[in-house]
C-alpha cells in the first residue's frame, strides 16, 4: 500500500452509466446529480473506481474534455516507462530553454503562463529527468511539461494511453500552443480514461510496482488542493492531479483513507467561469463519494 509523501449535468441523457444503480450507488448517484443541478451551465463527469469495496459510479464517463494539466499523469507514466526499458535514466539531465515548435507548421513559441516561475531561473541550465517530473506534476510546470513531451514525443504519450487502455486521453501536443489552439488541436480526456491510467498506477501495473509507487508519491505531493483533497477527512491521503484553465477545472485522484483501501475518483467540470465555484462543487462532489463508499 503506498504512503503520500505529498453544467445541472446539461441533461440526465449525458449520464453515460452509472453500474449497480441500486441501493448505496444508486443513491450516491442521486445526490452527487442534485449537487451538479445547482450549477446549469456546468457539464460533469464524476467516475468512481472502488473494486475493493465493490463501488462504481460513472456520470458522463465518456464526454470529451478539454484535458487541461491532466494530460500530464501519461507525460509521467510514459517517461517512466522508458526509464524501465533502459531507454534513459531518471538522473539524466536536459537543458532547461523555452522554445518550443508547433505542432502546425513548426514555427517557434514560448511558454508566457506557468503555474511556477522558479524553473525558469534555471533557463541555460540543465536539471535531472526526474525533477523536471516533479516541477510538472507538483506544482503543474507547462515549461517542465513541454521539455518532457520534446523528450519523448506526444506519439509515444497517446501509445501509452492507448495500450493501457485509455484511448479517451488524446495527447496531440504540449501546453500552449497557441497555432494547435486555433485549429481546434487540443489534448483531450475522458472521466474514463483518467480513471483507467490512476487504476492502473494504484495496482501497480501501469509500469511496474516500484515505479507506480514512485510516481503515486509525487502525485501525492502536489501543491493544489482545493478540490478533491478539500472535501476529505484530515489524514486522508490524496495522490492526485489538477487541471485547470478557462472555464475549465479537473481533478483525478487515488485516495487512501487511513486504515482503507485505495479508491479512484475522477471529477471533470467545464463552464463555470468562477474557479472558487467550480473547486468548491468538486469538493462536494468528493465529500458525497467519499462518506458513500468509505462511512
Amino acid at each position: 500500500m503506498w504512503q503520500p509523501a505529498w453544467e445541472l449535468i446539461a441533461a440526465t441523457l449525458l449520464v453515460a452509466a452509472t453500474i449497480d444503480v441500486g441501493g448505496a450507488a444508486g443513491d450516491l448517484r442521486d445526490k452527487v446529480l442534485a449537487v451538479v443541478s445547482a450549477h446549469p451551465e456546468a457539464t460533469v463527469a464524476v467516475v468512481v473506481d472502488d473494486p475493493t469495496g465493490g463501488h462504481s459510479l460513472e456520470l458522463t464517463a465518456d464526454r470529451p474534455f478539454h484535458a487541461a494539466s491532466t494530460m500530464k499523469i501519461p507525460v509521467m507514466i510514459e517517461i517512466f516507462r522508458l526509464a524501465e526499458a533502459g531507454d534513459l535514466s531518471l538522473d539524466d539531465t536536459l537543458l532547461v530553454e523555452n522554445r518550443f515548435r508547433s505542432i502546425v507548421d513548426g514555427s517557434l513559441y514560448s511558454i508566457e503562463d506557468d503555474s511556477n516561475d522558479a524553473i525558469y531561473e534555471r533557463l541555460g541550465s540543465r536539471m535531472p529527468i526526474r525533477d523536471l517530473v516533479v516541477q510538472m506534476i507538483t506544482v503543474s510546470s507547462n515549461l517542465a511539461t513541454n521539455l518532457l513531451i520534446d523528450l519523448v514525443s506526444a506519439e509515444s504519450v497517446q501509445e501509452t494511453c492507448a495500450r493501457l487502455g485509455a484511448p479517451g486521453l488524446r495527447v496531440l501536443r504540449g501546453v500552449e500552443d497557441l497555432k494547435a489552439f486555433e485549429q481546434g488541436l487540443s489534448n483531450e480526456t475522458t472521466a474514463r480514461a483518467l480513471a483507467t491510467l490512476l487504476r492502473h498506477l494504484a495496482d501497480g501495473t501501469a509500469v511496474s510496482r516500484e515505479a507506480d509507487d514512485e510516481m503515486i508519491a509525487i502525485l501525492g505531493a502536489q501543491l493544489f488542493n482545493e478540490m478533491i483533497p478539500a472535501g476529505l477527512p484530515p489524514g486522508t491521503a490524496v495522490a492526485h492531479k489538477t487541471g485547470q484553465i478557462t472555464r475549465i477545472h479537473h481533478d483525478a485522484a487515488i485516495v487512501e483513507p487511513p486504515g482503507g483501501a485505495p479508491y479512484v475518483l475522477v471529477v471533470l467540470i467545464e463552464g463555470l467561469d468562477d474557479e472558487v465555484r467550480s473547486a468548491a462543487l468538486g469538493a462536494e462532489i468528493a465529500r458525497l463519494v467519499h462518506a458513500a463508499i468509505r462511512p
